[in-house]
């Protein structure tokens, strides 16, 4: 789909080229450089509805930030279950991605009649392909308990299942665009990604009919949380846990796994190597198989040794780190959420079409933000944006909640220095201080 949308792309580059010198392309007329404004632009770290909380009396800044997210079109009813969940929820964001992860892994433990690791990884890409196609928990556990290869398809994953890989080989994003300090649902466009034929075609070991009755001495499936509860992705953390505890509620209405509820532990992945490590520590203790996080790709990468070592699953619903696709998991990892390599394309198109010229990419110093800031820049140069129109910089993010906030003065200076017409700002919480920074460098925000 993003073939015809390239072409698209660099049509409008070349549009918004030639409109600096004769205002071909459109009404417009350039701006004095004195007079330049910048628009603002987001990924799904920021694209939520509490994230102008992180600018307190300066929420206002937002007002015409536009972004992209990992997201389908959600329906009222899943949003509905998940309100009943938590009434209090705003946004959805991974959400569904949460709930697809857990009901994959428990699926996956079904067919494979064992709480054991090694045989749930070999069920968990055959859980999304090539089998009879069931949409909730408790229909697809009566089939699997029944012997019955299933191909789950639910909110997140619609169109094709998993590659040999572990992850999505389909997507659907969403171009979200803030009005005041909320973002306008009225305005949400949708576009998909990937290959269906991509989805993987190996067969995997015979499904395991469950015996009548259960079996009495099958432990209870254990899964734990390593989620963002705490850190500067915690403005994420609502929509994926209610997403998991639905999907755990959901299970057990349905019957469970293995004859048994399943359990689950919370836990958090501070959005720290640090808390996450000791999450992980205390989960593998407790017997868990199967780990559903972490949140942010940094912290999968920093805790999947350990994860290794103990011979446990770890699946994420919201690492979209391209590497991480080929990272040395022994089989153990799998994500719900799609590689950055597609939203890269689906940003630049965002940007593009406002006939940006001269763009500055911020990211958090992490294989997130470096990885997402290098697949936007290579697809903004394809598009036809020169390497003198392009300026990336990064910024560290703080260490733990207790350190200082990140100081983007200086990286503010340089951007007004550079004439910039777009920032896109990619990191989690803590980027509300590049936003401020802008603003205090005299730097003016398109609204």
């Amino acid at each position: 789909m993003f073939v015809s949308r390239r072409s698209r792309v660099a049509t409008l580059a070349a549009c918004a080229t030639i409109l600096l010198a004769t205002s071909a392309c459109g009404d417009d007329k350039p701006e004095e450089a004195s007079t330049q404004q910048v628009r603002l632009y987001g990924t799904d770290g920021t694209m939520l509805n509490s994230y102008p909380a992180e600018l307190k009396e300066r929420a206002s800044l937002v007002d015409g930030m536009k972004g992209t997210t990992p997201l389908v079109p959600l329906p009222d009813d899943f949003k509905g279950r998940l309100r009943a969940v938590n009434p209090a929820l705003t946004d959805f964001v991974y959400s569904a991605e949460t709930y697809d992860a857990v009901v994959i892994a428990v699926l996956a433990a079904q067919l494979a009649g064992s709480t054991d690791p090694a045989a749930i990884t070999k069920q968990i890409v055959a859980v999304t392909n090539d089998g009879q196609r069931c949409e909730d928990p408790a229909s697809c556990l009566a089939l699997a308990r029944n012997g019955q290869d299933i191909e789950y398809r639910s909110v997140s994953l619609t169109r094709a299942g998993f590659t040999d890989k572990g992850e999505p080989a389909t997507a659907s994003y969403a171009t979200l665009t803030f009005d005041g300090q909320q973002i306008n649902d009225g305005k949400t466009e949708f576009v998909g990604a990937g290959i269906e034929s991509a989805a993987s075609t190996k067969t995997p070991p015979k499904p395991k009919k469950q015996r009548a009755g259960g079996d009495a001495d099958q432990q209870p499936l254990v899964l734990g949380g390593l989620l963002p509860k705490t850190g500067d992705l915690s403005i994420a953390y609502p929509p994926m846990a209610a997403g998991a505890a639905l999907a755990i509620k959901e299970i057990n209405a349905g019957g469970g796994a293995l004859g048994k509820p399943v359990t689950w532990l919370d836990g958090d992945d501070g959005t720290s190597p640090t808390v996450a490590k000791a999450t992980v520590a205390k989960h593998v203790a407790d017997g868990v198989s199967v780990i559903i996080g972490a949140g942010g790709s940094g912290i999968s990468r920093a805790v999947l040794p350990d994860v290794v070592r103990a011979g446990k699953i770890l699946f994420s619903p919201s690492n979209t780190d391209s590497s991480l696709t080929d990272v040395d998991d022994e089989g153990l990892y799998f994500r719900t959420a799609p590689p950055d390599s597609l939203q890269g394309r689906a940003l630049a198109d965002v940007i593009l079409r406002d006939g940006s010229q001269k763009i500055v990419i911020v990211a958090r110093k992490d294989s997130y933000g470096e990885g997402l800031q290098g697949t936007v820049r290579d697809e903004l140069e394809k598009a036809g944006i020169a390497d003198d129109r392009l300026k990336l910089l990064t910024y560290e993010p703080p260490a733990d909640a207790k350190a200082p906030p990140v100081d983007f003065s200086g990286g503010a200076k340089e951007i007004k220095a550079f004439g910039a017409d777009a920032v896109l700002i990619i990191g989690f919480g803590e980027s509300a201080q590049v936003i401020r920074g802008l603003a205090d460098a005299g730097v003016q925000i398109r609204q």
